[in-house]
């Protein structure tokens, strides 16, 4: 499952471009549940308060507060009085770590068929060095971002999400 975001792209001669990037529902929520721990804290966290908020699947969300711990994101703790809190303070949080978590692979393009054969134009191709710096680019752009710069007014995100 993919979540979609639309961006404008600078004019070039003309009218804007709209382009459209997609990141992986973990990814998106990834960065909710991330963002809701920082808003919370210090309190704990529980999955069925994120999924309330965002109207996320609870088993989806199990698996990406899973990760999220294994990750060194959130420091998580289980039983009657569980839940979780951010591992490291916001400002320490890279949103383009993340998403690199959230994500297969930082490649846009293999280059071989789903049985492993190799693409016949591999050797002379330079899409693949094409689309690889672009995608350096994106996680470059993503890393000058951390989860409080996200944040933006605390205030003003905790009255929208009702905390």
């Amino acid at each position: 499952m993919y979540c979609q975001y639309t961006f404008r792209l600078a004019k070039s001669q003309g009218a804007a471009r709209v382009a459209s990037m997609r990141l992986r529902a973990y990814s998106d929520y990834s960065l909710r549940v991330l963002m809701y721990a920082a808003l919370r804290q210090p309190g704990r966290v529980t999955v069925d308060e994120v999924g309330e908020a965002f109207g996320i699947s609870r088993n989806h969300l199990v698996k990406v507060v899973h990760g999220l711990g294994r990750g060194g994101f959130l420091e998580t703790r289980r039983g009657i009085g569980g839940g979780f809190t951010l591992a490291r303070p916001p400002e320490e949080i890279r949103v383009g770590d993340v998403v690199r978590m959230g994500e297969e692979a930082e490649t846009v393009v293999e280059c071989a068929d789903r049985a492993g054969r190799g693409c016949r134009i591999f050797p002379v191709c330079r899409l693949r060095r094409a689309l690889d710096e672009a995608a350096a680019a994106f996680f470059s752009v993503l890393d000058d971002y951390s989860l409080a710069d996200l944040l933006g007014r605390p205030s003003r995100m905790r009255a929208t999400l009702g905390i």
